[in-house]
């Protein structure tokens, strides 16, 4: 039998701190804590290592009296996986989204991130930072920001009480840095060092961390601090379609189909299909490489100088940065296929222009780089007074500020407007077969054609009020009411630099741009995209530096974008008022608690409208109640039942009145103020069973019936249609050509917005299990298992465009009336589940895990497609760990282990490839040190 004395205070310190994490309830669940671990037999064994987290977590679900899960790190600065995001898809009813291969935000029971709200150390939070080609504009977390070694514990609340922030249709998640009076006396430090290696990017690079903290021997005063820092770089590697769409050809195996905009009087069969089927609009295989520093510290103090009172100040920063490099070889058959020759075609089953044949064809080659950094600052004190035997008051204030910016963001485009020899085939969907000809490596036969560079700047503001009191009435009744004030503030701005070489300087008669020497260019080798035999694997690109210093970009003047420049204010204010209670129901346990929470949401939204910078304000309140209840049958077994009304407020983004041109892409984005939220009643039934020490079996159902939610939607028209001025599209342009030049004045606009859309529902099941095999054999105590399952099903009206059609009468490509359909919600995956298998014995410890997630609409797409979305997805990570002594341990961590591909597709029904790519093998390797 092996004792360790000392790991039972950390447990009590893990469980401690994770209640701790929610301020309005301090209070109860401190007691909570209390109950779970202020007992404990001399004589028993206990746990260590991951299976000690695993016991802290279970204690702190078993004894709330919501719907949580939890996760405790095992010991001080030492969470169980590298990333907070891939540490909460282990939580039965949490799925992640991945960037660059990094979980970076979750999705909770199928209601992705926007509906989740995030608190640290009490606080709630919004942390911004980059992802595909902008910044995060809604309410959502970005977990990628954090270090995840900064943290002790999460929380998750799945069910609503009066006591919790409103804002969340899926659950609220608490993330704490923990707290130096948690600790032992004296001084604590500890230190980690780990190299990081990918097998695409071939480079090990760096992961540091440490935390010292020290307590006097009264255990009435602490301080802390820790900091984490990591410098690495990321391959992403793949293909790209830029979405599928329908358009005529100038000629189809040498019959000439268009003269002008139109199809030619006589349009053969052979036209008509062809422009009917869809294509790829930009079909390219390219590498991004995100390199990546991340810089996370904390710092804390707390003061408890008599029993009845705790004053803790909490800080938090963060700043990451990344620079994203892409390498693109491309044919713009996006708004062009009136210049082009097809021959050699093929039409599939489900109306894709498959495969096929291109001459005179408009080949590109790009660079992209951007440099971003996120800024993350928060400070935060809390104070718990204790005013008599039964009544104690808590107070919350603090404010945090959450930077995305984006100085620099630049493409560089070469062109070739003539090239032969082109061939695409999408036979393999995620694999297509893609050739040039050869002069895809001459840097004379292109021209430098484009370049284009976008600043942009987003700030999201917050700062907090609030304060609860706590009235034990009796040893089974309490009384608890609150207030609270929040404000918002999002801000955005944004320039441009576009232009076409010819629009900004003087370009020889007949030519579209500079020539290309080999000064400007590189020659840029694809290596493992995931590519057929026989695809074209290497291209001219242009070389930034040389590039930006021809044109002078930088010193070029950055124009003010109207649409991208705009701002909310949103302030929030109310109070709550809850009662828990303990009772006996025919001998049985029962307990719960029952509330309502009043908000008045105040809003002022400003952006730019016709030229014209407009305010709009409105107001609206919500009365939320609550009632949570659980009756236990037996010590092991408790019954969870839980009925809530919730809201969602919608993304601060789209509740500005200004909006964008994509000149590009033909598509003008617009917000709307006057947004109403998410509004939803929810029902939770649960049944769990602790069967063993360390050991639950839990089966939980549950709905939510949405009253309204804001959907995107979209239009077509011209662009005098949308009444903007003319003066929004820069010369050079597409847009420009086709509106200003007259080469195609009455070309169709895409519009989009986000309106208020019609009600929904949503119903699912968790299945989970965590069990330790000692609950067979003292000799397989040791080894355990981890394992959960959630089905999800949600039913929405949706109104989307279909396929253009041809009409004879106008000799053109026409659209039909929207379609009707019956699809879940977007973000939502039907199934998903994982396991993790491990055995740890406190010495030697080893850890497998798989995390599946099943496909999912994530738009209702454009250019005719119908939805759009992401392929399923398997991840496998692995950990070994080996502990020397008390003081050492050397570990090896693998994640995505299957070098798992993300697939995503556009239009349902015939899963057309938008983007197949995959981020290599990561493998970290180091020590741990302590004292």
């Amino acid at each position: 039998m092996r004792k360790h004395v000392t790991r039972i205070s950390l447990v009590k310190s893990a469980l401690a701190a994770t209640s701790a994490l929610a301020l309005p309830q301090m209070a109860l669940a401190q007691d909570v804590a209390g109950d779970a671990t202020g007992t404990v037999d001399p004589e028993a064994i206990i746990v260590t290592g991951y299976r000690q987290s695993l016991d802290a977590a279970i204690n702190v679900k078993r004894e709330s009296i919501g719907a949580v899960d939890a996760i405790v790190a095992e010991d001080i600065a030492k969470f169980p996986d590298q990333n907070l995001a891939e540490s909460l898809q282990r939580i039965p009813g949490i799925s992640i989204q991945r960037d660059a291969g990094e979980g970076r935000a979750i999705t909770v029971r199928g209601l992705g991130a926007q509906f989740t709200r995030v608190r640290v150390n009490g606080m709630e939070t919004i942390a911004t930072s980059t992802d595909g080609a902008s910044a995060n504009r809604d309410r959502a977390f970005d977990f990628n920001v954090f270090a995840s070694e900064l943290f002790s514990s999460i929380v998750v609340h799945k069910t609503a009480e009066a006591a919790l922030d409103e804002g969340s249709l899926g659950a609220v998640v608490d993330l704490n840095t923990g707290a130096p009076l948690q600790g032992k006396s004296g001084f604590t430090a500890v230190a980690s060092a780990q190299g990081r290696y990918n097998d695409l990017s071939k480079d090990v690079d760096p992961r540091l961390a440490g935390l010292v903290a020290w307590v006097n021997e009264d255990h009435t005063f602490g301080v802390s601090a820790s900091v984490a820092w990591s410098d690495y770089t990321t391959l992403e590697l793949g293909n790209n379609s830029v979405r599928w769409a329908q358009a005529p050809f100038r000629s189809v195996n040498g019959e000439t189909c268009m003269s002008g905009s139109n199809f030619v009087a006589n349009p053969s069969d052979a036209c008509i299909e062809v422009a009917e089927a869809f294509h790829p609009r930009i079909p390219r295989y390219g590498l991004v490489s995100h390199d990546r520093e991340r810089l996370g510290a904390t710092g804390s103090i707390q003061w408890e100088p008599t029993e009845d009172t705790k004053l803790s100040i909490d800080g938090l920063y963060s700043r990451f940065k990344e620079n994203r490099d892409e390498y693109w070889g491309e044919v713009l058959l996006r708004s062009n296929e009136k210049s082009i020759d097809v021959s050699n075609y093929v039409i599939d089953a489900d109306n894709n222009l498959i495969s096929a044949d291109l001459d005179n064809v408009y080949v590109r080659t790009e660079r992209y780089h951007r440099e971003s950094q996120t800024e993350f600052y928060q400070l935060s004190a809390r104070l718990e007074q204790r005013l008599s035997d039964t009544v104690k008051v808590n107070l919350l204030g603090g404010f945090s500020k959450s930077q995305a910016d984006i100085p620099v963001e630049t493409t560089i485009a070469f062109d070739d407007r003539d090239a032969t020899g082109y061939h695409y085939d999408y036979s393999d969907m995620k694999s297509p077969l893609l050739t040039f000809g050869s002069s895809i490596t001459d840097p004379s036969a292109f021209e430098f054609a484009e370049f284009r560079d976008r600043p942009s700047y987003l700030t999201n503001k917050f700062k907090t009020f609030s304060g609860d009191v706590d009235w034990d009435v009796t040893d089974n009744f309490k009384l608890l009411a609150g207030g609270f004030f929040r404000q918002f503030d999002f801000s955005t701005v944004g320039y441009r630099r576009d232009a076409t070489y010819c629009s900004a300087f003087t370009c020889a008669s007949g030519t579209n741009g500079a020539p290309v020497t080999s000064d400007l260019a590189d020659i840029f080798e694809l290596g493992n995209a995931g590519q057929p035999s026989g695809n074209t694997n290497a291209w001219v690109v242009p070389n930034l530096d040389a590039a930006t210093d021809f044109v002078d970009l930088y010193n070029r003047e950055a124009v003010l974008q109207q649409g991208e420049t705009r701002e909310v204010t949103e302030k929030t204010m109310g109070g709550w008022f809850m009662t828990q209670f303990e009772t006996e129901l025919f001998g049985m346990r029962l307990n719960g608690n029952a509330g309502v929470r009043y908000a008045k949401t105040k809003q002022s939204s400003s952006g730019y409208t016709d030229g014209t910078y407009v305010t709009v304000k409105r107001d609206y309140d919500d009365f939320l109640p609550s009632f949570n209840l659980n009756l236990y049958p037996a010590d092991n077994v408790i019954l969870r039942g839980a009925i809530a009304k919730v809201i969602t407020r919608p993304t601060l983004g789209s509740l500005t009145p200004g909006g964008s041109v994509d000149q590009f892409n033909f598509r003008v984005s617009s917000g709307n103020p006057f947004l109403d939220p998410y509004r939803a009643t929810t029902y939770d039934l649960a049944a769990e069973w602790y069967f063993a020490p360390g050991a639950l079996a839990s089966v939980a159902v549950f709905a939510k019936d949405i009253v309204s939610f804001p959907i995107s939607t979209s239009l077509q028209g011209t662009y005098a249609d949308s009444g903007l001025p003319i003066s929004l599209l820069t010369p050079g342009t597409p847009a420009y050509e086709a509106v200003v030049g007259g080469s195609d004045p009455n070309r169709q606009f895409e519009f989009r917005t986000t309106g208020n859309g019609p009600g929904a529902n949503l119903k699912g099941i968790e299945l989970s299990l965590q069990l330790p095999f000692s609950t067979f054999s003292e000799t397989l105590r040791h080894f355990g298992v981890l394992a959960n399952l959630t089905l999800v099903k949600s039913d929405v009206d949706y109104s989307v465009a279909g396929a253009l059609v041809y009409d004879p009468t106008t000799n053109k490509l026409v659209a039909v009336a929207n379609g009707d359909y019956v699809q879940p919600l977007l973000g939502l995956a039907k199934r998903s589940w994982n396991g993790t298998a491990y055995y740890d014995d406190g010495k030697f410890s080893v850890r497998g895990s798989v995390a599946y997630r099943s496909g999912y609409n994530d738009s209702t797409s454009g250019n005719n497609n119908v939805f759009e979305g992401y392929g399923s997805s398997l991840n496998v990570d692995a950990s070994i760990r080996y502990k020397f002594t008390d003081h050492i341990e050397v570990s090896l961590e693998g994640t995505n282990l299957t070098d798992n591909y993300r697939y995503r597709y556009t239009d349902l029904a015939a899963n057309r490839n938008y983007e197949n790519n995959h981020y290599g093998r990561t493998f970290l390797f180091g020590a741990r040190f302590s004292y």
